[in-house]
């Protein structure tokens, strides 16, 4: 059973962000071979949120996120990522939704991985622009307006 898990950015113990920074790395730089600034210094920032899907039983989440910028303004979703042993199994739209419910009606703006845009649109993000190349992996910036 896994459960849902959400910490303001200076509130992680040093345990949790070593975990969600381990299977960052381990999907984007080593799978996904994108080699750039992981430790970007925002993890820690008072306005980051973590949300991440972890077992119960298990000192390493399966799934992750990020949420960067205060409330009412326009929120960033990213770092989204799901181990390779645990994809298939919905943790990203739980992520999601969990996600959108901490955002309430802020706009919010993410760069989505071109073919999990989809993803994305069930969640009422919009693709905005052109794709570009982004470490070698074409993205997409999507948009949800603010609700309400």
């Amino acid at each position: 059973m896994s459960a849902l898990h959400r910490a303001a950015g200076p509130d992680l113990t040093p345990a949790q962000l070593y975990a969600l920074l381990r299977l960052r790395v381990d999907v984007f730089v080593v799978e996904q071979r994108c080699c750039y600034p992981e430790l970007d210094g925002r993890d820690l920032d008072q306005d980051t949120v973590h949300l991440w899907w972890q077992p119960d039983d298990a000192d390493r989440p399966l799934a992750c996120l990020r949420l960067l910028g205060a409330p009412g303004t326009v929120r960033h979703v990213g770092r989204v990522c799901t181990a390779s042993g645990a994809r298939g199994k919905g943790l990203g739209s739980r992520l999601m939704a969990a996600a959108l419910d901490h955002l309430g009606d802020d706009e919010s703006v993410l760069n989505a991985q071109v073919q999990a845009q989809g993803l994305y649109a069930r969640f009422g993000y919009l693709a905005e622009g052109e794709p570009f190349d982004d470490d070698g992996i074409d993205h997409i910036t999507m948009r949800r307006a603010r609700s309400g």
